[in-house]
């Protein structure tokens, strides 16, 4: 009898350990921040998978081809982490490209040869500009640890996929985005059109170049 109340009372303070903790976490709550920048880089990472693929299906220039490959290989090892910590922080991802990035996609569909390597170029320049911009502004201002490492780790991969684009870019004449001072593309900039087209939005936006993963209305990720 007093093995069973000595094991009741065991239980007892078990649970009352664990109950503190466990409100403690449910009590964390990623910020707006965090929870925006994790549903913006994972959109960007699904345009550029499948836009990557179709590089490499309809690419005339065997550099395009070759990009769109490293883009696949790179967003698909990426967006495994940013699933991994939205999961971890409780944070629903999107199922799907936004809006003006499935209109990059369907324009990228019906276009070919020449004409496709210069729309795929001129759109994932924008597109990198864009996240460039937005995992920055994670760095600055994210206030988990853990999305602003994520951060920390897309950044290089990020800006050597727009070096590696402005080189390309360079070498078929197509205009790039303004580069500041430290050498990355102006955020907000826009990508010339290639000649004879109208101007192409930047993947998740506009012209008006909102974060990626947003629409008109949806401010980058921590800027109002």
């Amino acid at each position: 009898m007093l093995g069973i109340r000595r094991l009741g009372l065991l239980a007892a303070l078990v649970l009352v350990g664990i109950a503190p903790a466990a409100a403690a976490q449910a009590a964390v709550q990623p910020s707006q921040q965090d929870s925006q920048y994790l549903q913006a880089i994972h959109q960007v990472n699904l345009f550029e998978i499948t836009t990557g693929e179709l590089a490499q299906q309809k690419g005339q220039n065997q550099q395009v081809k070759n990009l769109g490959q490293m883009f696949v290989t790179d967003h698909t090892q990426l967006d495994q982490s940013v699933q991994e910590v939205a999961t971890q922080l409780g944070v629903e991802l999107p199922s799907a490209p936004t809006t003006d990035q499935q209109d990059v996609i369907d324009q990228l569909n019906n276009a070919s040869g020449a004409e496709f390597d210069r729309l795929w170029v001129t759109s994932e320049l924008s597109g990198h500009v864009q996240a460039i911009q937005a995992t920055q502004t994670e760095i600055s201002q994210g206030s988990d640890q853990t999305v602003i490492q994520l951060a920390q780790t897309a950044l290089p991969i990020l800006q050597t996929h727009y070096d590696e684009l402005v080189q390309l870019a360079n070498e078929l004449g197509i205009p790039v985005p303004q580069a500041t001072g430290t050498g990355t593309a102006s955020p907000g900039a826009t990508v010339p059109a290639p000649s004879g087209t109208t101007e192409q939005p930047a993947p998740g936006g506009t012209t008006q170049q909102p974060a990626p993963g947003g629409t008109t209305q949806q401010p980058a990720p921590g800027v109002s």
